[in-house]
């Protein structure tokens, strides 16, 4: 895993010295005192056109059901963000921590529901042996990272939500047997890396 760890590794330490963009904001946090501590994974696989591991929540999920997100949940007491994204991905995908090679962690991200997610970006070995959790995971798909990252494909569009109009980072994939819809949170992380390691630079 070194041409891929060493490629993002550059971009990430690059990229993080500009300011996030402005879509980074969720508006409806600004009136929020407290958050409750979350963790992802950004898994990248090393490919010769590398991928990204993504997830689709089950529809019977109370927090948003049926949304496409990275593993991940709440940190636990004691844990780090690294600790934590990566005992969520063992959970939900089975992905064995020993193979993740963990780049960083990216900026925190406050949702309106009320989480404060810092985002740990690592690159895996291709073709893991992944073993989703029922409970927790739909379907798992892998994306091309060049393809989620491209702001081409990075639109943004509003919904009304309470009163309020809210901008937010929709990017499609279709794969050849459906259409994956990422949005919300994670349309916000990716959003904000693609801003971060600027991927289609090369």
């Amino acid at each position: 895993m070194t041409a891929l760890y060493d490629r993002v590794a550059r971009r990430f330490e690059a990229g993080h010295a500009k300011a996030p963009p402005a879509l980074w904001i969720d508006p409806r946090t600004c009136e929020m005192q407290s958050f409750k501590p979350a963790a992802v994974l950004i898994a990248m696989t090393e490919r010769a056109r590398p991928g990204m591991l993504l997830l689709h929540r089950p529809s019977t999920m109370r927090a948003h059901p049926g949304q496409i997100a990275f593993p991940g949940g709440r940190i636990d007491p004691g844990e780090n963000p690294v600790q934590a994204a990566l005992r969520e991905a063992n959970e939900e995908l089975g992905i064995d921590p020993a193979q993740v090679r963990v780049v960083g962690t990216s900026d925190r991200y406050r949702t309106g529901s009320g989480y404060e997610i810092t985002p740990v970006l690592g690159v895996v070995p291709p073709d893991l042996p992944i073993h989703p959790n029922p409970a927790e995971v739909a379907q798992w798909f892998e994306a091309p990272v060049d393809f989620v990252l491209d702001p081409a494909n990075q639109t943004t569009r509003t919904i009304e939500y309470e009163d309020r109009l809210h901008d937010f980072v929709e990017i499609t994939w279709p794969d050849g047997r459906q259409d994956h819809v990422i949005w919300g949170v994670t349309g916000a992380i990716l959003y904000n890396l693609s801003h971060r390691l600027d991927w289609n630079a090369d």
